[in-house]
């Protein structure tokens, strides 16, 4: 994803209330949400906030009524998962904001104050920004509590899903999805039911009489990225809910599927493309380190003079092994001489890879920093490994765990939303 793209995007969601100064009717209440309340003025900020991010990403504005019930359902669900956070404590601080705002800045390659110029000029006020970035990071932190942490994959489950792969052929395929959701309560009615089965089929009907599929998503569906068109991305089929994965497996690119029923309501998916991939090759180091720890009685520079000592004894002739095991506060590689085995990109914390990819074989390294201390290191060797294997058991793991992540999270939204008490005051 184009960088430049994403920045407009997220700038686009914290439009500043101003662009709204000219309206002259008088705010007023829209929505009651258990104790609280959604104001006009709140739904039109939004409204335009996702205009914008709809036109950002060429998609078709639907009409304002629609866009109007779409945003304020979104709104009201943020309000009931704030409200659910603020009772269970969590809080962002002055400080996790300051940190978070900075990583904006720094993956738009940005300062903090060229942040805040870039924003002036598109009429963002800056403290909006930050106080709709620091709600962002409260939800994210509820469901990383509500759900994602309670969320755990068995070896077994692994073992059967890659089972599951090889025997329908689809292993490494990766499937570009689009998805709308025609949402039902948990306790619905047959009339309910019956009543969104029949939108679900008029929505099915538009989609085979030729309409675009993600304006279609932004104007009737209640997934979780129905603004961006229902487009789920690319996702490995253990990703996919499970209903999704035999009606995926049957499909072409380009194929919209008949209505699938799950408890949540009824889906239409399409298949926008596939790929796939059958092996994994990465470069591997074989390497070993030797770590002092800074603490009371040891200092930055004591350490990092102890570890230039070391080397110097090592280039001087002395066993690396043996030095590992009687100086290095790493006990877990100490007894084997240092050593940290076959690595793996990404198996290291980035100080130490950094260092490590830019040694060569049996060179002394300097001495360094890492968040666990100060280091000195060898590479010994580096080869090519078919890590097939193990990663397919490493992606498998992801791709369940996300898939009930996905899951858990649309169930335990509908459920929130469901226990509320809600009045509309839109028409009035």
């Amino acid at each position: 994803m184009k960088k430049i793209i994403a920045f407009i995007s997220l700038v686009s969601l914290f439009l500043s209330t101003q662009v709204f100064s000219k309206i002259e009717e008088i705010d007023r209440i829209v929505a009651v949400v258990n104790k609280e309340v959604i104001t006009l003025s709140e739904l039109n900020t939004e409204i335009n906030n996702i205009k914008q991010q709809i036109r950002s990403s060429k998609n078709q504005l639907p009409s304002n009524d629609i866009l109007q019930k779409q945003i304020l359902e979104r709104l009201i669900v943020k309000r009931l998962q704030l409200e659910i956070a603020d009772m269970a404590g969590i809080k962002v601080t002055d400080d996790m904001l300051n940190s978070a705002v900075g990583d904006v800045a720094a993956q738009n390659k940005l300062s903090i104050s060229e942040l805040q110029q870039v924003l002036k000029r598109d009429g963002v006020d800056y403290q909006g920004f930050r106080e709709n970035l620091r709600e962002q990071i409260i939800v994210q932190q509820l469901i990383a509590r509500q759900v994602v942490n309670r969320i755990t994959v068995s070896e077994q489950e692994i073992d059967h899903f890659i089972e599951n792969q090889r025997a329908r052929g689809a292993g490494h395929t990766e499937f570009h999805i689009g998805h709308i959701l025609i949402a039902t309560p948990e306790a619905a009615s047959p009339e309910t039911l019956q009543a969104a089965k029949q939108k679900a089929m008029d929505v099915l009907d538009k989609l085979r009489d030729g309409a675009d599929f993600k304006q279609t998503a932004i104007s009737y569906s209640s997934g979780q990225q129905a603004l961006k068109g229902g487009d789920l991305g690319w996702r490995k089929s253990g990703e996919l809910p499970t209903l999704f994965e035999n009606v995926i497996a049957k499909m072409k690119p380009g194929d919209t599927s008949k209505i699938i029923r799950s408890p949540s309501g009824y889906h239409i998916i399409k298949l926008f493309d596939a790929r796939g991939d059958n092996t994994h090759i990465v470069s591997q180091t074989s390497v070993r380190h030797i770590l002092i720890k800074t603490n009371e009685l040891v200092s930055e520079s004591a350490a990092k003079s102890r570890l230039q000592q070391l080397k110097d004894r090592i280039e001087d002739g002395d066993d690396f092994a043996a030095l590992a095991k009687s100086h290095s506060d790493d006990k877990g590689s100490a007894i084997k001489g240092g050593s940290l085995g076959w690595v793996s990109p990404g198996d290291l914390v980035p100080q130490f890879e950094k260092v490590m990819s830019e040694a060569r074989v049996n060179q002394i390294s300097k001495p360094f920093k890492s968040p666990f201390g100060w280091h000195i290191l060898q590479v010994q060797d580096r080869r090519k490994h078919d890590s097939t294997q193990e990663y397919q058991r490493s992606q498998a793991r992801q791709a369940i765990r996300q898939r009930k992540i996905d899951e858990e999270t649309q169930t335990w939204i509908q459920r929130l939303r469901d226990e509320a008490y809600v009045e509309y005051r839109l028409e009035e």
